[in-house]
């Protein structure tokens, strides 16, 4: 294990498009820009690009550092209030929650797309506490459920491709959100332990950006940001004694879990022969020893195929790309031409990854360091919490494909789900940094458990949120731990997201103080439950959500107040059917009992009226089509004895299922 230590003038927004944003901010001096709700300060003196330096043969351009220059690179400054490093989905997750809490937020993402190991160009399914199904009841809320409603809605056919896209549109959607594709991060200015500026370059642009933000955070999944801020960080496994885990070694070592290559197969109309490169890899019956290739269905392969828990993933992860598609290539000659698969006659290669989807290497260290203990029982003593997990504790040999003689994981279950603390998410001696996904603070142990994309999605909607409070509050990540806790967590929940033991506190939200009644209900399922402060249920208990039966006609539910209050805001979480897994997977066996569209208990079409000052029920709100669990609806402010949502349809179902209705404004 290692361990290292005043607004000017604006411009009119409609002269500014996104296309022209950053040209312009390279252009314009002292001006804040403000471009579809998104706003950036420019430097104080213009901004343009050096001019080009020739070099004698024993000089060489200075790079890499703030003062450093390249000659042909042009320089824009941009002013924000969070940076997010990394584009996966925690960074994705991050820099939405940001936004939407009020935050300037700029997206760095070192590829041409988001999503990460989830991307079309890994193409791995997003998997969490639900642990794929098996946990009826847990999949997860917030924006990572509303990224799998939207993709199941608009990507029926399950095309990776289709994912990418969703996420950009979401992101694209958030007007004080700004993405920038194919750029690295490569420095940071620190001092006094604070992140003062950062480089970014895009070598497809011939730009380098220097940064600045209130608050930073990396989602870089190798601690990129972290490492370049000189945060404190670990790898490799502890031992046993150190945190007292008994799933931990007797004795420590560097090794890690390691990368994975995917591809994708069709059955096709005719026979299809396959030849294989040269460079490909032998195999024999003793490879697939522990990694069985099911007969029949060949259409997704293979997570197994694991390399570089033994090396160094980062500085070795050319050679391990080659290693790694030897050994896909080898995988399928034998499928294809061993003569143990003659089902496979049909079956063709449709896409081979060229990049290693990653499991593990750097982990930051936070204020707290998460342990196998946390995740069992520890969690529950703690008041920090801000997301959950329930993976298994999920080991993978180091030697990966190599390790043939062993099974390729190790799985110990967990039996609830349980909190990530977030003290394990900001950096324990770089103030203003914080980190989402699966560089988190944690041992190797909590690691493998931690480690998963849905996981590491609700992680980064946590710091998201958390740098917009800091910029609120003028508070650093400790300065909100310290005295914003709770405030943390109850904008958390307002927006989704599943924490344990955490219910609606909000002093807010008026409907906390209705009298609830409904046209119907199912026994057990009472009007009262939708503010009761809970938006999840056993799958087959009505404990925290209204229900009714379906009917020609609707049902509706009703909240009234003993004196009239002033509405602008109604927030509705619907039921989206938890208790199925729901993701995108290539795997045919994956996807085969989930609901690719909208999920059937969720309602569909509603409208919400009210009850004013002269006693007459007036329309407020009118969907068609829905497909959302969580639903917003902001209008001007209307005075309001009482308000019925009236649930017309369900997408399938013969229930109407409503969580929770909460209402905004003001008291009269």
């Amino acid at each position: 294990m290692t361990t290292s230590a005043n607004e000017s003038t604006e411009p009119d927004p409609s002269q500014v498009n996104r296309r022209g944003f950053l040209g312009h901010v390279g252009l314009l001096a002292g001006v804040s820009l403000a471009v579809d709700g998104r706003r950036f300060i420019a430097a104080a003196e213009p901004i343009t690009a050096p001019e080009a330096t020739a070099f004698t043969d024993d000089e060489t351009p200075q790079t890499g550092g703030i003062t450093g220059t390249e000659k042909h690179m042009r320089i824009i400054d941009l002013k924000v209030d969070v940076l997010v490093a990394g584009g996966g989905m925690a960074g994705v997750c991050a820099a939405i929650a940001s936004a939407r809490n009020g935050a300037r937020t700029l997206l760095v993402q070192d590829r041409s797309r988001l999503g990460g190991n989830a991307s079309s160009e890994i193409g791995m399914h997003i998997v969490g506490a639900d642990v794929s199904g098996q946990r009826p009841g847990w999949r997860e809320g917030g924006l990572i459920e509303e990224i799998r409603l939207e993709d199941a809605r608009r990507n029926p056919h399950r095309a990776f491709e289709m994912f990418d896209l969703t996420l950009y549109d979401l992101c694209q959607r958030e007007e004080l959100l700004t993405l920038i594709l194919d750029t690295s991060i490569y420095s940071a200015e620190v001092s006094e332990g604070s992140i003062q500026k950062v480089l970014a370059r895009c070598d497809k642009t011939e730009t380098i950006y220097h940064i600045q933000a209130k608050t930073y955070c990396d989602c870089t999944g190798d601690c990129r940001l972290g490492l370049e801020a000189g945060a404190h960080f670990r790898t490799g496994r502890e031992p046993r004694a150190l945190y007292n885990e008994p799933l931990a070694l007797e004795i420590a070592d560097e090794n890690s879990q390691g990368s994975t290559i995917l591809f994708t197969a069709t059955k096709q109309e005719q026979p299809s022969d396959f030849l294989a490169p040269p460079w490909s890899r032998k195999m024999t019956e003793n490879d697939f020893l522990f990694r069985k290739i099911p007969r029949g269905s060949y259409e997704y392969g293979y997570w197994w195929i694991e390399l570089g828990g033994e090396r160094n993933v980062i500085d070795d992860n050319e050679e391990l790309r080659f290693e790694l598609l030897r050994i896909v290539m080898g995988v399928w000659d034998w499928i294809k031409n061993s003569g143990e698969r003659p089902d496979s006659s049909h079956w063709a290669l449709q896409r081979v990854g060229m990049i290693p989807g990653k499991r593990e290497s750097r982990r930051m260290t936070g204020a707290h360091i998460q342990t196998q203990q946390d995740l069992i029982e520890g969690w529950k003593k703690r008041d920090d919490g801000i997301s959950i997990g329930g993976w298994p504790f999920d080991e993978h040999p180091p030697g990966g494909f190599d390790d043939w003689d062993q099974p390729p994981f190790y799985s110990r279950p967990i039996q609830e789900p349980y909190n990530i603390a977030f003290e394990s998410l900001y950096s324990e001696n770089i103030d203003n940094l914080m980190m989402a996904g699966r560089n988190i603070s944690n041992s190797h142990v909590a690691f493998t458990s931690t480690r998963v994309m849905a996981t590491c999605a609700c992680t980064g909607q946590a710091i998201g949120t958390a740098a917009a409070l800091c910029k609120d509050k003028g508070a650093s990540p400790a300065g909100l731990r310290k005295d914003h806790m709770s405030e943390l967590q109850q904008r958390l929940i307002r927006d989704d997201q599943s924490i344990r033991n955490i219910s609606n506190q909000d002093p807010d939200d008026l409907a906390r103080i209705a009298t609830v009644t409904a046209s119907d209900h199912l026994d057990g399922a009472d009007p009262h439950h939708i503010i009761d402060g809970e938006v999840r249920d056993a799958p087959t208990k009505w404990h925290h959500r209204w229900a009714a039966r379906a009917a020609d006609g609707g049902q509706w539910i009703e909240l009234s107040w003993h004196k009239p209050v002033l509405l602008d805001q109604i927030q509705i979480t619907f039921d989206s059917g938890f208790h199925r897994q729901l993701t995108l997977s290539a795997s045919d066996g994956v996807s085969r009992n989930m609901i690719r569209g909208p999920q059937p208990e969720m309602i569909k079409d509603y409208k919400i009226s009210f009850v004013g000052d002269d006693g007459n029920r007036q329309p407020l709100v009118s969907i068609e089509d829905n497909y959302l669990r969580l639903r917003r609806h902001r209008f001007a402010a209307v005075t309001v004895s009482s308000l019925r949502l009236h649930a017309l349809t369900t997408h399938a179902s013969e229930q109407i299922r409503i969580f929770e209705i909460r209402c905004y404004g003001n008291e009269l």
